[in-house]
């Protein structure tokens, strides 16, 4: 089914062919019918699936049918997201989807503050924002609660409340905030929940905030990762990390890559390495004052830069469709880290290729992610002679070289390639 079958208004489905989606993931195939229902849904299905599209899309064509029948005045639907990166992700979305349609969308981190001044976000161009009226809010829980306080916020109309990436929301502490908002919302109203992985506190909180009869949506769930990501490990020292990433950068010059590290030290670090190479790239963590996360992403998302440098903090914040690769310069703390890093490639129907660098301190950590995956995560065996030459000279043989040959046998195995005769 197409989109331009679904009974949604011609503003929408234009916009959705200008972005090219012709077709429903499986997460907005399933999705969609019951949000235009009016039925709550608790989804999980892998990052990087169109988890956020799943739930714009029929919000935004709901608000606008309402608005274009009858007089709709306040804050319908409230998007509560973890970071500031979210928020403006999603709120990029809607925004994108809602194009020429009476919806006006905002997301609380709108208006940034301009260099040289306090790092946040200025208030007051929030509030006459806000006064202004607008019918869906992209808001992380701190900011909301901070102008629900002030008295800015008024929940009274809203009939919509999206909970999004609610795994992480349950890292960062806001299921108080969650269960707060709830109760504030005295009037009738409509729960989606969604999150990329599932656990028993998961399920917990999800199960409290829904209805008993909520329709539950669960892709792939022996999978946490997309099908469109290979996964690749390379055994490599920590000191010695540099020399490689230095070589898989010019192996593959025109490719946009994102590498992951521990932390923003390290992110600094790596990123010294590559300006004593001539290469150059950008990097994004909690120190940096958020118009500067904001320029750095608009750098990478544009092609100005094309090797971005980040921390955990952003892994759920990078919306970037034409990610090539993702490198784990770093293995992350947590395994759960690992689906979130590897989803910012492979998004949608493209494929996408994880790489990870792993030095023998790290080896404990590869086992507990081979374990969430529920398998072993291919191997680039590296020779003696290559190892040395990386460090003092490029090797003979590429990485992408030896990812390509694994792909191929891969291939012949299923049955794509013809063996022979």
């Amino acid at each position: 089914m197409k989109f331009e079958q679904y009974n949604i208004s011609e503003e929408i489905k234009e916009n959705l062919a200008q972005l090219d989606f012709k077709r429903p993931t499986d997460i907005q195939f399933k999705s969609i019918p019951s949000i235009m229902k009016g039925e709550d849904v608790l989804a999980i299905a892998q990052t990087g699936t169109g988890k956020t599209a799943a739930f714009a899309i029929p919000l935004i064509d709901r608000i606008h049918s309402d608005k274009s029948s009858k007089r709709s005045v306040g804050i319908k639907c409230i998007v509560m997201v973890p970071t500031r990166e979210l928020a403006q992700q999603i709120s990029g979305v809607f925004k994108d989807l809602a194009k020429h349609t009476r919806v006006k969308v905002f997301s609380l981190h709108d208006a940034v503050v301009e260099k040289g001044q306090q790092a946040g976000v200025e208030q007051d161009p929030q509030v006459k924002k806000l006064q202004a009226g607008i019918d869906i809010l992209v808001t992380t829980p701190g900011r909301m609660f901070d102008l629900i306080n002030q008295g800015y916020i008024n929940l009274g109309s809203v009939e919509v409340l999206v909970i999004d990436e609610a795994d992480r929301m349950l890292d960062l502490g806001f299921i108080a905030d969650i269960k707060y908002i709830k109760k504030m919302l005295t009037r009738k109203h409509q729960t989606l929940f969604f999150s990329a992985t599932i656990n028993a506190e998961i399920k917990k909180l999800a199960y409290s905030q829904v209805k008993s009869s909520a329709i539950r949506i669960q892709l792939s769930p022996e999978d946490p990762v997309a099908k469109n990501v290979s996964h690749f490990v390379m055994f490599i020292e920590m000191d010695d990390k540099r020399f490689f990433l230095e070589k898989f950068v010019k192996d593959n010059p025109d490719s946009k890559i994102i590498v992951f590290v521990r932390t923003r030290v390290r992110a600094e670090r790596a990123a010294k390495a590559m300006e004593r190479v001539q290469i150059r790239s950008v990097t994004i963590h909690g120190d940096k004052e958020q118009h500067t996360r904001t320029d750095v992403m608009q750098k990478f998302k544009n092609g100005e830069c094309n090797i971005l440098i980040a921390t955990d903090v952003s892994a759920r914040g990078i919306d970037i469709p034409d990610v090539n690769y993702v490198i784990n310069y770093d293995l992350p703390e947590k395994p759960e880290n690992y689906v979130h890093r590897v989803g910012r490639t492979g998004r949608g129907v493209r494929k996408g290729i994880a790489i990870s660098f792993c030095s023998t301190d790290e080896k404990e950590r590869l086992d507990e992610i081979q374990q969430l995956l529920k398998k072993e995560i291919e191997v680039i065996k590296i020779g003696k002679r290559d190892y040395a030459q990386t460090i003092f000279s490029p090797p003979e043989e590429s990485v992408q070289a030896l990812i390509d040959e694994y792909e191929n046998r891969q291939k012949k195995k299923t049955g794509k390639v013809k063996k022979r005769k």
